[in-house]
């Protein structure tokens, strides 16, 4: 038998310590997860905008992937995106017109903003391409401005011409 084994324990210290230590880390957590949720970028007033700044940008991504409604805001007219797509050349069968936001996230958060008597606005650049297959024609860049509604509660998206 070895000399070092003893029959007394003094383990009642090491324990406290050990609960003291449980206790801090749980209320460090505590205030971390305050801190951090107040100033997390995709908080929103809920009540000023209708909805949150979430799925408000979610809502904006769902408008501008349904390009058949999609229109185009060009001189006081809506004209649909296919329409004037089209004018340049007909779409052959298969081919799909797309509009994907050309930003970043953060930029995106950044440009969902509180719209003056309730809602939200936002306006970014799109870039509008034609699929066909495997080949991708990409057409040319147009600004989306989207916004929600607070009182009706529906979230709209316009493409606007150069200069509009």
């Amino acid at each position: 038998m070895s000399e070092h084994t003893s029959t007394n324990r003094h383990g009642g210290a090491g324990r406290a310590l050990l609960w003291v230590a449980i206790a801090l880390t749980v209320a460090l957590l505590g205030f971390v997860t305050i801190f951090v949720s107040q100033r997390n970028p995709i908080y929103s007033d809920r009540d000023a905008g209708g909805i949150s700044k979430f799925k408000f940008i979610e809502a904006c991504k769902e408008v501008l992937e349904d390009t058949e409604e999609l229109t185009v805001g060009a001189g006081g007219q809506s004209l649909p995106l296919k329409t004037l797509v089209e004018q340049g050349s007909p779409l052959k069968p298969g081919d799909k017109i797309h509009a994907e936001l050309e930003a970043e996230p953060t930029e995106i958060v950044r440009a969902a903003q509180l719209a003056e008597g309730g809602g939200w606005a936002m306006t970014l650049p799109t870039t509008i391409a034609i699929h066909s297959g495997e080949r991708v024609t990409t057409l040319g860049q147009l600004p989306m401005q989207c916004s929600h509604d607070k009182k009706t509660g529906k979230t709209t998206a316009q493409l606007a011409l150069p200069g509009q």
